[in-house]
């Protein structure tokens, strides 16, 4: 597997834990009293989000200023 691959991949499914931390996080607004540290839970798949999503936009730069061609 390439290195580029796993960054990708590793964008896609923490994009999925995102999303699941985010619907934990509105089910527990619903509740009477909800527990104050599930809002920090999306914030780690976040930065991984920011992460990944940085390298996976600076790429096709750096590529095209190496001059290798994309694939």
């Amino acid at each position: 597997m390439n290195w580029n691959n796993a960054v990708r991949q590793t964008h896609r499914w923490t994009s999925v834990t995102f999303a699941v931390t985010m619907a934990v996080a509105f089910v527990a607004v619903a509740q009477a009293d909800p527990v104050e540290w599930v809002f920090y839970l999306p914030l780690l798949p976040l930065a991984l989000l920011l992460l990944t999503g940085l390298y996976l936009f600076v790429l096709p730069y750096a590529r095209r200023r190496r001059g290798t061609s994309l694939r």
